[in-house]
């Protein structure tokens, strides 16, 4: 084999598995999304984790970390503040800013969410058998390097 047809090969490995790891994935998330029923839409369920990760955080910086709008986020933390997931609070440093930050019930709901959506999985690890989940052990190093952002 020469240099170049090894070279091919492996590019062609490594899209074959980067379109196997994206569909898996992928579908994944989406039947954990569904089977988890939550009464909180993706964005505002995603809204939340932001705020709790990083808040208390202005509208603008919230919605530049979602990649939306300002009106949509907006929007967003409109329904969450109705919910009483987030509280709105004046910014020190500037008077006309609102701070958001995650709310004792936000707080509980995304605890909630969370137990709720690892159960779902763990059922699912249940029906692997030990080699299988092993596997999986083994692979959560390389898995979580893949979401190391690039420099």
């Amino acid at each position: 084999m020469t240099e170049a047809t090894l070279i091919t090969a492996d590019t062609d490995e490594l899209t074959d598995l980067a379109a196997r790891l994206r569909l898996t994935v992928g579908r994944l998330h989406r039947r954990i999304r569904i089977d988890g029923r939550e009464s909180i839409p993706p964005l505002q369920l995603s809204a939340l984790v932001t705020v709790e990760q990083h808040g208390p955080l202005r509208l603008s910086e919230l919605a530049r970390r979602e990649a939306v709008t300002a009106p949509t986020m907006s929007r967003v933390l409109t329904a969450l503040d109705e919910q009483g997931l987030v509280v709105r609070a004046a910014d020190p440093q500037d008077a006309r800013g609102v701070l958001i930050t995650l709310s004792a019930v936000g707080a509980a709901q995304l605890c909630e969410v969370r137990s709720h959506r690892t159960a779902l999985v763990a059922r699912r690890l249940q029906r692997l058998d030990t080699t299988q989940r092993q596997a999986l052990t083994t692979a959560m190093p390389a898995l979580e390097a893949l979401l190391v952002d690039d420099e």
